[in-house]
This record gives structure tokens, sequence and C-alpha cells, in this order.
């Protein structure tokens, strides 16, 4: 995997597999521009990165809110064209948070392809407890929301016991955030017919999450550039 600097590093092959989808779905894409085209390395070999990563995850979550081919193509076409993996991940939770949770019950080896890369014991174990999956009678209920952001967790630095803790942090607080935010709409609403404010719902949804994303990514980035100043390595 690369970082926002780095060069690409991953063949098409690894791309596909890392993406859940199959090498052909990803030349296809690329003929279509949906994709950026790959490095051209040693030996004529393409590789690929982490905006190729983000943008397949974002063409898959666009498929599940039912959009056609067209439809994404002009979706992807309206966007900046240099936004980063960050970015497109950003464009991709926003999407995502207009969709149900969508959950599906799989065996252990489509719980396998659809991560992308096999799964142990420990790693399964590891998302269990994270309640990305969910273990029945050989078969695993998924999160497919949760699934890729579980996945990449599993290779973040950091103890098992912390990424629960954080994950804690974030539901608690993301939920009264979300409670303040009811009541404040609700005192704007309170007088309305019930389709406006289904229709007020529907149209605010995505953009509070995006204002959410935002304000969360820019206050972390504040804390973290603290932190480094203070601890000397900033």
């Amino acid at each position: 995997m690369t970082t926002d600097t780095e060069q690409p590093t991953l063949t098409i092959d690894e791309l596909a597999a890392r993406a859940g989808v199959t090498v052909r779905t990803v030349r296809f894409y690329g003929t279509r521009g949906l994709l950026p085209p790959p490095v051209i390395g040693p030996r004529r070999v393409g590789h690929y990165g982490r905006e190729h990563l983000a943008r397949l995850a974002l063409i898959e979550e666009l498929q599940h809110q039912g959009m056609t081919l067209a439809a994404i193509e002009r979706y992807l076409r309206q966007l900046p064209p240099d936004l980063s993996p960050r970015d497109l991940a950003i464009h991709r939770a926003v999407v995502a948070s207009w969709a149900p949770d969508t959950v599906e019950t799989v065996t252990h080896a489509e719980l396998e392809r659809r991560a992308g890369r096999p799964l142990g014991d420990d790693e399964t174990a590891r998302l269990v407890a994270m309640d990305v999956v969910r273990p029945g009678d050989g078969t695993y209920d998924v999160d497919l929301g949760l699934l890729r952001l579980g996945v990449r967790l599993l290779d973040v630095p950091l103890s098992h016991e912390a990424i629960l803790a954080a994950r804690k942090v974030l539901i608690e607080h993301s939920r009264a955030a979300a409670h303040e935010l009811s009541q404040l709409l609700r005192g704007e609403v309170s007088e309305r017919d019930a389709r406006d404010v289904k229709s007020l719902s529907a149209h605010m949804q995505p953009l509070v999450v995006q204002a959410l994303l935002t304000a969360f990514q820019r206050s972390l980035k504040e804390e973290l550039g603290e932190w480094l100043t203070e601890s000397g390595t900033g």
C-alpha cells in the first residue's frame, strides 16, 4: 500500500484483490475513464496506488446506491481531477450515508473475497470484536459498509484494545452530535407537513455527514499537529 505521496506499487492483480473486484473489471473501468491510467514501470508493467483503490471503493458505493454506469461516469466527471485518496474516501463516506445498512450472510471464502485478502482465525476474531462481522452457523453476517474499514484497521499498528476504545469514543460522540442536531432540526420543522419533513431529512443527511467529516478532519489535524509539536517531532 502507498501513502498519498508515495509512488504506486500495486500490480493490476494486487489492486483487483485489494478492491475485491476482477482484473477484467479494473481494465473495463480504465477504458471507460473511471480510473486514471497506471504508472508504467520497468518491463512496461502498470502500477496502481491508493487513488485507484479509493476510486474503486467509491464506484462500488455508487453501484450499491443503484446508479447506472452512465450515472457513475457523470458523477466522477464532476469531481475535481486532483482529489487525494482521503478526499475520495470522504466522498464515499457521504455517499454511503444515503444508503440503509447493508448486511449480507456469507461463507468464510466469500468473506475473504470481499475483504480482498486471506483472513486467519486471529484476523477474523478481530473483525468480530469490532462488530464488522458476526459469526453464525458456518457463515458470517457482514456489515459491508464497515468491512473495508475493518480490514484496513487490521494493518494499523495499534493494539486491539486501543482500536476498540477509539471505536467506543467515536460512537458515543457521534450519537451525542446526532441527538443535538436532531433537536435543532425538530425545532425548525415542527410546524411543517410530514412530507416536507421527510424531504428535508433526505436532503440534509448527506450534507450533515459531509460537514461532520470535514469538521472532524480539521480538528484531528489540529490535535495531531499540537501533539507532534509538543513531542518535538513536528
